[in-house]
């Protein structure tokens, strides 16, 4: 650490390094402009006897002026002339600080539990950040307002956004926000019981809820940090949260194909609502053995339930199969499809 830096810790320090009687002192006589040593006694729990040392202390920052008459005269600086020279030595400090800081290293564990508002928060704005093709998000109106310019960035780039604001009766009114503008879709469902989450790929997620966010008490949040338990989260939202939303707005900007899904839901819904041929590129695994399997060829079929509990795709192969594909942890179709491409004129490439 250098000279510089370290006088600069030391001068903020000894600057902030106030006692409690300090404190009273100080804030006395900052509301009255001007006291004597026995007004100060008067107005706040300070000993006669320690006024005294009190007030040369804070004379001694800077914070107040001592006029010699009788009785002696504490007067309050005003806090502009008190505190401008910290402030700009706080500002460069924070300045050198952060050029030295190292990022410590990232938790790598596949699960982890948080209680801090502020880290729920930061991993709240890395999911979104990161996801590249798909992202899911329950977010309260202050957490929108919030992550708005990011959630438009990643729209703007083709992300595919599927945005529930809670509670609904404080969503903003669509006819006066641009919902599209920050979501693919965009709907509201009604109560605090609603978790605030965002899942990126599929795979990067965080869960919290909303007290977490709102009051930091004896609360927490789960981080699934990139693991494949992350569909744990994406499908209590596609099927417990998004199925019991309204929606506000819908038809957002077009992604161009081919579009890559996580969830075999997004999937099936966009080949359904749009008119043509499509291929598709699965990976996955096959469900009995567990054998990475990679199927290519043409969509022939597709099963899908209002309720949005239910999607699969059938997939024909150029050797004529058929292979039915469901998402994570399907147990009825052949293939558990866990990265999933659509395209128009032919399988596209992964």
């Amino acid at each position: 650490m250098t000279d510089d830096l370290r006088g600069t810790l030391e001068r903020v320090g000894d600057r902030f390094n106030l006692g409690e009687y300090e404190i009273d002192a100080y804030l006395a006589v900052l509301e009255h402009g001007e006291l004597t040593a026995s007004e100060i006694a008067d107005r706040t729990d300070i000993p006669q006897p320690r006024v005294y040392d009190t007030v040369r202390s804070l004379s001694d920052r800077g914070l107040v002026e001592l006029r010699e008459s009788r009785p002696m005269k504490i007067v309050a600086v005003d806090p502009d002339d008190a505190f401008g020279e910290i402030q700009t030595s706080f500002e460069q400090l924070v300045d050198e600080l952060e050029a030295r800081y190292t990022a410590p290293a990232r938790e790598t564990e596949a699960v982890s539990l948080v209680k801090s508002r502020s880290t729920i928060l930061r991993y709240l704005e890395e999911v979104i950040e990161s996801a590249e093709y798909e992202l899911a998000v329950s977010l309260t109106p202050d957490l929108l307002r919030r992550f708005e310019d990011l959630l438009a960035a990643k729209v703007d780039a083709g992300v595919s956004v599927e945005l529930l604001v809670t509670p609904a009766k404080r969503a903003p009114n669509p006819a006066e926000y641009d919902y599209l503008s920050v979501a693919t879709i965009a709907r509201a469902r009604r109560g605090i019981t609603t978790p605030v989450l965002a899942v990126g790929d599929g795979s990067y997620s965080v869960y919290a809820t909303q007290d977490a966010i709102r009051d930091d008490q004896e609360r927490y949040g789960v981080i699934f940090n990139r693991s494949a338990l992350g569909f744990l989260v994406s499908g209590f939202f596609g099927t417990v949260l998004w199925t019991t939303a309204e929606t506000l707005a819908a038809d957002g900007k077009e992604r161009p194909f081919p579009r890559r899904y996580a969830s075999i839901r997004r999937a099936v819904k966009d080949v359904r609502e749009l008119d043509g041929d499509f291929f598709a590129t699965v990976e996955g695994r096959d469900i009995e053995s567990g054998d990475p399997v990679t199927v290519q060829g043409s969509v022939v079929d597709v099963a899908f339930e209002d309720s949005e509990e239910v999607a699969s795709l059938v997939v024909e192969t150029d050797a004529g199969e058929r292979v039915e594909i469901g998402g994570r942890v399907a147990a009825l179709e052949d293939v558990e499809g866990q990265e999933i491409v659509i395209g128009r004129d032919e399988p596209p490439a992964l």
